[in-house]
């Protein structure tokens, strides 16, 4: 496959060489850099890119361009590489135009001129950049291929640890593809299983369970020290956070994670309130930039593996893995986040991966083009997948119970779509359906009726239930399962549970077992944003050193 292309514009000379002096060296490797002395040649060289079956990385351009400004460039250029990052060359009385382009076109990023030191102030920002790019574009590659079909539930949670984790791969639906049920038949002697997984290397696996694909690409599954200093059970904000202030400092950390990283924001499309990133940006993007930074620091990450319970033997602490597996920690960080409520309707169960999802929008959102969908929920999570959901299919219905719970912004999105319609008061009554999803019935506590709606599919965003089940015997938990940390441990009369022994109060994040520390979303009292955990996992380090001193 040719390089991917870098194009940048300029139509004055000596910037534009001055551009292509500080790319080249650094990128000539990777990628072919293509130059043009104006927005149009650089549209005419897109052009001819798709036409020979090219790809492009990123744009760079420069907004005062006679003509052709460099906001009109991309919005013309983003049609042929939507996928392409954008970055806008201004000068420090552009940046208006620079910042109303993030609306308008996308965009990924505008510098200032001059950008000297490139080294500080042009390659970070490239890097960064290409790099996100990398993870989000669908470049053409022989690798890994799953077999299956649409409406299989087992083919869509492999497709769903791939994407989670970040790893490139190719669906070929079976009853829509023949050649890839000829390849399925082919490996298994005449049979078909699904999913049948393909490998570069040219072995296959059939039906593998997470542990098996885990394995199969490389990822840790078994932890390779005796003692750790601090053991993270969860893989969301709050924990990687976590993660990256501790193996910073020094601590032997690791990381178990039953599912695949980045919890509940993991899943979310764009995450557009979250400081430093004013174009937004998604939760795969959050997580991959946090596992990179945490496992630079040297954190190990268990990937499939679930921690089924916790023993203390002073002055350790021992998790025990659903293999078998010990763990022991002189301290424990437990940031399992929560998981969204299931639905109680009879065929729900059956449904799920052949038109119920939950949390899956950004995997499944391409495979119901000019459909109806639904999704169910009035929080941030269901709002930001019904966006992402409407830039693909015909109408997205969001369903809540009552009232929306969404930041302003988000509500403001939600009603400026035109193909997306908010209806408040309703309620799910039935799924509809066998071997997938047809309709659903609700009803309309505005209308007092019922209705019965033909969709493809439901994305489910409903509740919240703290994943805290394997520590039920040992730690205090609130009424709907969220662990008790700091204050909330006393009771009415201001009592600590009999089990705590110190002299000391337990620190603010600090369970009823000491050295036993939770943050995010399975505490009690912690605030359901992406800041907020990333802002607990961080401080709960502090208090582990403290901890950490007297062990």
């Amino acid at each position: 496959m040719p390089k991917p292309n870098i194009v940048i514009a300029d139509d004055e000379p000596a910037v534009l060489n001055a551009v292509y002096r500080d790319l080249n060296p650094r990128y000539a490797k990777e990628y072919k850099i293509v130059r043009a002395d104006s927005g149009a040649t650089a549209l005419e060289a897109v052009q001819k890119l798709q036409q020979r079956g090219e790809i492009v990385a990123l744009f760079l351009v420069d907004q005062r361009m006679p003509r052709m400004t460099g906001t009109e460039f991309l919005e013309k250029a983003r049609e042929i590489f939507p996928e392409a990052k954008k970055v806008l060359l201004t000068a420090y009385a552009d940046t208006e135009a620079a910042i109303s382009s993030i609306n308008k076109v996308g965009l990924d990023y505008y510098l200032l001129k001059p950008w000297d030191p490139p080294e500080e102030r042009l390659y970070p920002v490239i890097d960064d950049l290409l790099e996100d790019w990398h993870s989000e574009a669908h470049i053409p590659y022989e690798g890994i291929r799953i077999a299956g079909t649409q409406w299989s539930q087992a083919s869509h949670e492999a497709k769903e640890f791939f994407a989670r984790y970040q790893i490139p791969y190719q669906f070929l639906d079976i009853e829509k593809d023949a050649k890839a049920r000829l390849l399925v038949e082919g490996a298994l002697n005449g049979k078909v299983k699904i999913p049948t997984i393909f490998f570069p290397d040219g072995s296959f696996l059939v039906q593998p369970t997470a542990r098996q694909l885990a394995e199969k690409v490389g990822l840790q599954t078994k932890p390779a020290r005796q003692v750790y200093d601090l053991a993270i059970i969860g893989s969301g904000p709050a924990g990687l956070a976590a993660a990256v202030y501790a193996s910073s400092e020094g601590l032997k950390t690791i990381v178990i994670e039953r599912e695949a990283p980045g919890g509940q924001a993991g899943s979310s499309p764009k995450i557009e309130n979250y400081l430093g990133f004013p174009a937004g940006l998604s939760g795969l993007d959050l997580t991959r930039r946090a596992l990179t930074q945490a496992q630079r620091f040297g954190t190990e990450i268990l990937a499939t593996q679930c921690v089924m319970s916790l023993r203390v033997q002073d002055p350790y602490r021992i998790l025990v893995l659903d293999d078998g597996t010990e763990i022991v920690t002189k301290a424990v960080l437990i940031t399992t986040g929560a998981s969204f409520h299931i639905l109680d309707l009879p065929n729900a169960a059956e449904l799920v991966g052949k038109g119920v999802y939950y949390g899956a929008a950004y995997t499944e959102a391409v495979f119901f083009q000019n459909e109806n969908v639904f999704v169910i929920g009035g929080a941030n999570s269901a709002a930001q997948n019904a966006l992402f959901l409407a830039r693909y299919c015909k109408k997205v219905t969001v369903l809540v119970r009552s009232q929306l719970s969404t930041s302003q912004y988000l509500t403001d999105a939600l009603y400026a779509t035109p193909n997306i319609e908010v209806r408040l008061g309703v309620n799910l009554l039935a799924l509809h359906g066998t071997d997938k999803l047809e309709a659903i019935t609700i009803y309309d506590s505005n209308t007092k009726q019922e209705e019965t709606l033909q969709g493809a599919a439901l994305f489910v965003f409903i509740g919240q239930r703290p994943r805290s089940e394997f520590g039920e015997r040992l730690l205090r938990r609130g009424p709907k399962g969220h662990l008790l940390t700091g204050s909330a441990l006393k009771d009415e009369h201001g009592e600590l549970p009999p089990e705590w022994k110190l002299k000391r109060e337990p620190m603010l994040l600090e369970t009823n077992i000491p050295g036993v520390f939770a943050a995010g979303d399975v505490r009690l009292g912690a605030r359901n944003r992406v800041a907020a955990a990333v802002g607990e996992g961080s401080t709960a380090i502090s208090m582990v050193h403290e901890y950490l001193t007297t062990v």
